[in-house]
């Protein structure tokens, strides 16, 4: 959501903010992402718009609608600071949904495809990462592949097949299209996401404590374990986690799941070690984040042989059963001493 350029000084005041902000270590970034279908299925609208902050959706847009909703209540801010906020992108977006359908109708014709279910899809954004650098893209898509990518460093599109080099040949013929392109990049959609990060400070700008837990499991054909270290709810998204064996990162026989969002906003990752037995006491889970004040390592746990566990439980029930025994005993002597001496009392 991008109104108007950034001066440089009011970007560098974005990048010094967030790194003073005590979360200097991690990267925060703003997306959209739009898709338009040509014979949507039934209820599907024929046109989506999603915006998205760290990862969150904070405002959408369908075609059923035909409006720029928030999707977090932060985002009420937007709306107090400018009135016009919401009828203003509400219109953006319309725009781009008719534009869209266009591009649908001449692409259908420009790949000769019948008519049906085609989908023409965009996705941009910005990323300022924690040592106050940028990064951006832009990028089309048709039926699911990529059409042209933009390159900001060249400023030229990038097509993957003839038919994107048509469009790729005159959107880099038009004077300062692709200018300003990387202009938006590297300098609105910094600003705008530097205004979002301020708007949801709260929920954005927090650091969730990570929840680090190790289980294991034996593979029945050669007795080697499986440990998998699971770590959740935390929250920015940027973690480190690793095994260490004697306190080196171990990479061998090593598995690694991606950081995925929870429904709370937070996330959660896996990462698993194959080793033998005899040395459960050489691994560490190693975990650094910035909601810990100092780096977590949660050590294997002491499986309890599967052969014994059978005995240890049947103890434990032994135990358990003669100390009723026990406690019955006594219930019953004492109730007959209290009526023996009742009896002697008469």
């Amino acid at each position: 959501m991008a109104l108007r350029p950034a001066p440089p000084l009011l970007l560098g005041m974005v990048a010094v903010t967030l790194l003073e902000s005590g979360f200097g270590s991690s990267s925060h970034s703003l997306k959209y992402f739009y898709t338009a279908m040509s014979d949507p299925s039934q209820g599907l609208p024929h046109f989506v718009a999603l915006g998205y902050v760290d990862g969150q959706v904070f405002v959408h847009y369908d075609s059923s609608s035909r409006k720029m909703q928030p999707r977090v209540s932060w985002m009420e801010q937007a709306g107090k600071e400018d009135p016009q906020y919401w009828d203003m992108n509400t219109q953006r977006v319309r725009g781009t949904e008719e534009a869209f359908r266009a591009h649908l109708e001449t692409l259908r014709r420009r790949y000769n495809q019948s008519e049906g279910l085609h989908t023409w899809q965009l996705m941009y954004g910005c990323e300022l990462r924690g040592d106050g650098s940028k990064a951006g893209f832009w990028q089309f898509g048709y039926d699911g592949r990529t059409f042209l990518t933009f390159d900001k460093e060249t400023l030229t599109w990038v097509a993957t097949d003839p038919q994107a080099q048509v469009t790729q040949r005159k959107w880099d013929a038009i004077p300062g299209w692709n200018q300003r392109y990387k202009d938006y990049l590297e300098e609105e959609c910094v600003e705008w996401l530097g205004k979002y990060l301020s708007y949801g400070r709260e929920t954005l700008l927090r650091p969730e404590t990570p929840v680090v837990m190790v289980s294991s499991r034996t593979e029945a054909d050669d007795g080697m374990e499986t440990h998998v270290c699971r770590v959740d709810v935390f929250y920015p998204k940027e973690i480190d986690a690793s095994w260490r064996r004697d306190g080196e990162v171990w990479l061998q026989d090593t598995l690694r799941g991606s950081v995925a969002p929870n429904a709370d906003g937070t996330f959660h990752y896996w990462l698993s070690v194959r080793i033998d037995p005899k040395e459960r006491g050489r691994y560490r889970c190693h975990v650094e984040h910035d909601g810990l004040q100092e780096p977590v390592d949660v050590a294997v746990a002491v499986k309890v042989p599967e052969s014994n566990l059978g005995l240890v439980i049947g103890c434990v029930v032994a135990v358990l059963l003669l100390v009723s025994v026990i406690a019955g005993i006594l219930v019953f002597l004492k109730k007959r001493q209290d009526g023996y001496k009742a009896a002697s009392s008469e």
